[in-house]
């Protein structure tokens, strides 16, 4: 028998309304009252929840011996995919938390964090190995 499952990530937001904002406008997924996807992504979806009050809005802390944090991990199939996200989501005034790097162990893998409003962090990345990057 077999069978397909999929997941998506709960964020607890400050602002419902301009969580849906971001998404959409900024990160270009499609937002609906119950949903935040981006097709061509491997099927990243969220779900953007009113927090009741602020302390309930938890984005992961950075590692105690440095790096960076991360809240919801995106691959993508290429580093020329990955690119064009880095762009447009720069051109769109997204935050980016880290800039693109590439890391030789495991691929190499690349990699960009984008800061939403609440201060989770996003990290795109991928290991199509192509030297170059944005």
């Amino acid at each position: 028998m077999s069978e397909k499952f999929s997941s998506l990530t709960v964020l607890m937001v400050s602002d419902l309304a301009r969580s849906q904002s971001f998404y959409r406008d900024v990160m270009g997924f499609q937002v609906t009252d119950w949903w935040a996807e981006r097709g061509g992504l491997q099927g990243v979806a969220l779900k953007l929840f009113q927090a009741a009050e602020s302390a309930d809005v938890r984005p992961n802390a950075r590692p105690a011996g440095g790096g960076y944090a991360v809240d919801v991990q995106v691959y993508t199939e290429t580093w020329a995919q990955l690119d064009a996200l880095y762009v447009e989501f720069r051109s769109k005034g997204a935050v980016i938390s880290v800039e693109p790097v590439v890391y030789a162990e495991g691929g190499p893998w690349k990699e960009f964090v984008v800061e939403d409003p609440d201060g989770y962090h996003l990290a795109f990345g991928g290991t199509d190995g192509v030297p170059g990057g944005a």
